[in-house]
């Protein structure tokens, strides 16, 4: 065999390898698109979950709700950033449970209030947490709004 055909052999089974490699990752691709949209659709229910609005346009009172909902859950308050309207608190009664919540507008008279718990450093997607949570910051949220002590 002389060295052209060599070439020619191996310039040869090189396209047949890469027309293999096309085809089976062209069979892959379907499984892929459904494993994104599985997420994508986790990720969406997780995140109605963890997000609740109120009627309220005052960033600073709702910060200050949250914070008092938190401690009121038994969270110490770790780290409180006006600014950025982020709240994180740690729950030690048993077990190490983080809760960082995020405050932000949402449109002229709402405020969204978003909270993501980790549970030994993992993210928490049961949804009791965040349902105690919110309950909690309702509760709040409407006894400050009718001024009751």
């Amino acid at each position: 065999m002389s060295m052209t055909d060599r070439r020619n052999l191996s310039v040869c089974a090189g396209v047949m390898a890469l027309a293999l490699a096309l085809l089976s990752l062209g069979g892959c691709q379907t499984d892929s698109k459904q494993q994104v949209m599985a997420v994508d659709k986790s990720q969406v229910e997780l995140r109605a979950i963890q997000t609740r609005s109120f009627d309220t346009s005052d960033r600073n009172l709702t910060i200050r709700t949250v914070i008092s909902s938190l401690q009121d859950l038994g969270f110490v308050i770790d780290k409180a950033d006006e600014q950025l309207g982020i709240i994180s608190g740690t729950k030690l009664s048993g077990y190490a449970m983080r809760m960082t919540v995020t405050v932000r507008p949402r449109g002229k008279t709402q405020m969204a209030v978003r909270a993501s718990a980790q549970y030994n450093l993992v993210a928490v997607s049961d949804a009791e947490p965040y349902q105690q949570f919110f309950a909690a910051l309702s509760k709040a949220m409407f006894l400050t709004a009718n001024e009751v002590d």
